[in-house]
């Protein structure tokens, strides 16, 4: 019984992080429907920015996490950067196969340049303690402060997520964006305000998946959002891409089977489980888990 809280626990904690990031993935697909495979380097963008600001934080006399609030603005600025000036005029112009190639260009952009940065490098750089160590018992299992505080921010986080799409002007306004562009545009909503919001949020979100994820595993190097993001992305597609509560199931089910999979199968099998969950998923339900049908107008 103690290993399966363990390991459920862990997996909870790995479906967390995935789901933080899949939210940015189900964000920005519901807007402008685009596969943004740029958004798992946002969480290399975010992980340097934490190894760089935490000193400033504890020189200040601060908590080392609060250097999240830097790498918030820092990655919503550049997840806005790469919208204007890869993805809008891509859009514009092209056709979605050339906006998915260019979103595959970015994310091979940014890691190469941060490789190309004299303070960063190819080699990784490893981390300092972001919360307290230790943890307590819940039957029998120690759980840790880091995985608590993981699973507590990814619940709160969607659920803020969750009232801001409900219940806010611009939260209104993606959801109508997403349902019929030029009926928002009709009713006066500005689509490209609205698009760079959905990107600058999305992107913000990459920054907190990254502390919760550098605070477990401390060491940060210029690819590690790129299977990161691959999975969230299946995570998004099994719950159901562009809608906020799939994005969170489907990645606490990805958790869920990574770590299942390594403490009861083969720790070398976990990554063909978790793509073989997805061709299930998609066999049976499309759409994903929560996602519908919709019969294409013709």
């Amino acid at each position: 019984m103690g290993e399966f809280l363990q390991t459920l626990f862990v997996g909870l904690r790995l479906g967390s992080v995935y789901a933080l990031i899949a939210l940015g993935y189900t964000m920005v697909y519901g807007i402008v429907r685009l596969i943004n495979f740029a958004h798992g380097d946002f969480i290399m963008v975010g992980g340097y920015t934490l190894i760089f600001t935490v000193p400033l934080m504890t020189a200040a006399g601060m908590p080392a996490w609060l250097a999240v609030v830097i790498a918030i603005a820092v990655c919503a600025l550049v997840g806005v950067l790469v919208e204007l000036i890869a993805y809008r005029p891509v859009r514009r112009k092209g056709t979605n196969m050339t906006a998915l190639i260019t979103a595959v260009a970015m994310s091979l952009f940014l890691e190469n340049l941060a490789q190309a940065i004299p303070a960063i490098g190819p080699n990784p750089i490893i981390a300092g303690q972001f919360f307290a160590s230790g943890g307590f018992r819940v039957a029998g299992v120690t759980l840790d402060y880091i995985t608590t505080y993981t699973i507590v921010v990814s619940a709160v986080v969607m659920l803020l997520l969750y009232v801001f799409t409900q219940k806010t002007k611009m939260g209104r306004a993606m959801r109508c964006v997403s349902e019929d562009k030029s009926a928002a545009i009709l009713m006066g909503i500005s689509v490209n305000k609205t698009v760079l919001s959905t990107f600058a949020i999305g992107s913000g979100l990459s920054a907190i998946a990254a502390l919760m994820y550098v605070a477990q595993y401390p060491k940060v190097y210029t690819t590690m959002g790129s299977l990161l993001g691959l999975k969230a992305f299946v995570a998004a597609v099994a719950g159901g891409i562009g809608i906020v509560p799939g994005a969170m199931l489907g990645g606490v089910v990805i958790g869920l089977v990574e770590s299942f999979t390594t403490s009861y199968i083969n720790s070398s099998l976990t990554d063909t489980f978790v793509f073989l969950i997805l061709i299930i998923v998609l066999l049976i339900k499309p759409a994903g888990i929560l996602g519908k049908n919709v019969g294409e107008k013709v």
